[in-house]
């Protein structure tokens, strides 16, 4: 019978192959064979999960992951091989990220709500962002599911987002090895055609690696002070990507948080990435950049940042060095697409970069409207979204004035100078209880717009005259940063606002067409602002930057270089955060504990009633007062002038109100002989 069965299936098999001839094999990716695959990118979403604003307690159609679904799931229909990667800055940056992280944190088996959101949208990867670290490493480890074995942390491991997070320039102090996973070979399917045009199905082996901005080690030192170093970009491209390529990645996507910068390279410099760009391709290669941090938008032609008007940086086909390189701006305002043109040279697949191409896409549409929100990641995250306006409605006190931002850039301190007074006071009572060698020195504080319009016309600070709740407080103080103090001298003092005062653009007094006042290039987070009765200024926006501040005087008399002060300010600055000279880490002398948004509403809670008179309009500084041939103007949200005259800015007048940039704002001009 064996021998008889032997024949038979032979011949049974042998019918089947007969009986089938047009059932060919699949053909295999070799030499010739083409695809497409399209990398998307989001970046700095901040915790932005749905279209809402907790400061303002409104729903916001220009801002939210649950938008960004919406161009996610057309960029799948129009692109059959995709690859979806988030740059970092994602845990953290508004009252949800807050309350998951230090109200009511999530536990070990929970996913935060963004990455509940981001774990169904099918993510293949993440790397990590500098406000990432805002929260400490444990709760980090702890969300990103990743065992971070460095210095007094916990390295449990816990419920992840259900994708690869990478980071490989930051090590842990005690194993001297990366604190994150550094890189991931993701296999991706992929649908392609040969030589002859015959559809097939082939893996692309994508090597994802993580950097982010070395500069971590300044803003959050008291989160990372002795448990993490960093190393530089190229240093760390060089250790990677040949291992990368090694181990067979078809193609190289450096997720890297950071821009551009064509100043000498660091291994610390804060937006190394033109020298990634520049030099990745001694080491291996790098087949697309991924971008992020700086917020802005990239390819964009019509973009006048310096970041992207640089030698070998192509703003229009989105290229550094060549390399496809995009940046998706933040908030989930726009979808970063880079197509790589693949082709098999019959042995691994290669990115063909001049045929590869980048684009950005928009929630918002020619038209002005915004795509519709993909309704699932509301239900998703419901309950988290409700338990976080609930949280933020929680009464702290009230004020007899509307405090905004408005007119910040021209005098305007109703949303500052309560926060200068919070800080102020908590450093005169600690030095008083803590720090008696200080106790005879003079305490200022410093403090900024943090919101400047620099994200679109509803980019303002703006609270309502009457009860205030947690979510005002969050308003007037948007990060969450801890109050530090610096010792400075005169010479010092001043540095520190000459550095300030960049926020405005040299002023030509002859010129008789309009001149802009405002640089956008300077965020206007970086515009640190006295307002103490006790100091007094002029800022001569006709002289260049760095010889712009006149008649400083303390109680009325000249500021003397040598002078000592205690200067309240946050850990961000203090450590370095924004390149203001003298402040490097080295000046502090008070690290508090406690977060400079929880001091404001402290300080809210014991005054328990705000007043114009006692709270908004101590203003420390003036414009030098010079006549101008033409008008001086800068803009701001529209019909706002009624702001602008209860705080007593006579010399402000809207031009228009419509600048003629199609972005919703108003033109103002300033009289500066007033």
């Amino acid at each position: 019978m064996r021998l008889l069965f032997r024949p038979r299936l032979c011949l049974v098999l042998v019918s089947a192959a007969l009986a089938a001839p047009a059932q060919a094999a699949t053909p295999q990716a070799g030499a010739g064979a083409r695809a497409e695959l399209a990398v998307l990118e989001t970046t700095d979403l901040h915790s932005n999960v749905v279209g809402y604003d907790y400061f303002k307690l409104a729903e916001d159609p220009s801002l939210g992951l649950d938008r960004t679904a919406s161009l996610i799931a057309q960029a799948r229909r129009d692109f059959p091989n995709t690859l979806l990667l988030d740059n970092g800055d994602t845990i953290q940056g508004n009252a949800l990220g807050d309350l998951q992280a230090q109200v009511a944190p999530v536990g070990c088996g929970q996913l935060l709500a963004i990455h509940k959101v981001m774990h169904k949208l099918g993510y293949d990867g993440a790397g990590v962002g500098n406000h990432d670290f805002n929260f400490g490493l444990a709760f980090l480890g702890q969300v990103t599911g990743q065992k971070i074995d460095a210095p007094g942390v916990d390295g449990k491991r816990c419920a992840g987002p259900g994708f690869p997070v990478v980071l490989a320039n930051v090590y842990s102090v005690k194993t001297h090895k990366p604190l994150f996973t550094p890189y991931r070979i993701v296999e991706k399917r992929v649908r392609a055609v040969d030589a002859q045009g015959r559809a097939l199905a082939s893996t692309v082996r994508v090597g994802i690696i993580g950097f982010t901005t070395p500069t971590i080690l300044n803003w959050d030192k008291r989160w990372l002070e002795g448990k993490v170093y960093t190393e530089g970009l190229v240093e760390t491209a060089k250790r990677y990507l040949p291992e990368m390529r090694a181990k067979g990645a078809d193609v190289i996507v450096a997720i890297s948080h950071g821009g551009l910068d064509d100043g000498p390279y660091s291994p610390s410099m804060e937006n190394g990435n033109y020298y990634l760009a520049q030099r990745s391709g001694e080491f291996g290669g790098i087949d697309a950049l991924l971008l992020g941090h700086s917020h802005q938008l990239f390819p964009n032609p019509a973009s006048t940042v310096a970041q992207f008007n640089l030698p070998q940086v192509d703003k229009v086909r989105g290229r550094v060095f060549g390399v496809p390189t995009v940046m998706a701006n933040l908030w989930g305002k726009n979808l970063g697409v880079v197509r790589l043109q693949l082709r098999h040279d019959g042995k691994r697949w290669r990115v063909d970069q001049d045929a590869s191409t980048v684009e950005t896409r928009s929630t918002q549409q020619p038209d002005k409207h915004y795509v519709a929100a993909d309704p699932a990641v509301m239900a998703l995250v419901k309950d988290e979204h409700e338990a976080t306006i609930r949280y933020v409605k929680t009464p702290i006190g009230s004020t007899d004035f509307r405090m905004s931002t408005y007119f910040a850039d021209v005098g305007d301190v109703s949303a500052i100078q309560v926060v200068n007074q919070a800080q102020a006071d908590y450093v005169r009572s600690y030095v008083a209880a803590n720090l008696p060698r200080y106790a005879k020195l003079p305490v200022l504080s410093v403090s900024a717009p943090f919101k400047g319009g620099a994200v679109g016309v509803l980019d303002y600070t703006d609270v309502a005259a009457g009860e205030l709740a947690l979510n005002n407080a969050a308003d007037l103080y948007l990060y969450p940063n801890a109050l530090y103090a610096v010792k400075v001298d005169g010479a010092g003092l001043k540095a520190w606002l000459e550095k300030a005062a960049t926020r405005f653009n040299t002023i030509d007094p002859g010129k008789a067409e309009p001149q802009e006042l405002v640089n956008t290039a300077f965020a206007a987070y970086n515009f640190d602002t006295v307002t103490s009765p006790e100091l007094s200024y002029e800022i001569d926006v006709t002289q260049p930057p760095g010889q712009r501040i006149r008649k400083l005087q303390l109680r009325g008399e000249p500021l003397r270089e040598g002078q000592e002060f205690l200067v309240a300010t946050n850990n961000y600055r203090a450590s370095g955060g924004g390149n203001f000279p003298g402040l490097d880490g080295s000046r502090t002398v008070l690290a508090s504990p406690d977060a400079s948004r929880d001091v404001l509403i402290a300080y809210v809670k014991a005054a328990k009633r705000l007043t114009r008179e006692a709270n908004g309009a101590a203003r420390s500084w003036r414009f030098a007062k010079v006549a101008t041939k033409g008008p001086v103007v800068f803009h701001s949200a529209p019909g706002k002038l009624e702001l602008a005259r209860a705080a007593r800015l006579d010399s402000v007048s809207q031009v228009a109100a419509d600048d003629g940039q199609g972005k919703g704002f108003a033109l103002y001009a300033v009289d500066l002989s007033k």
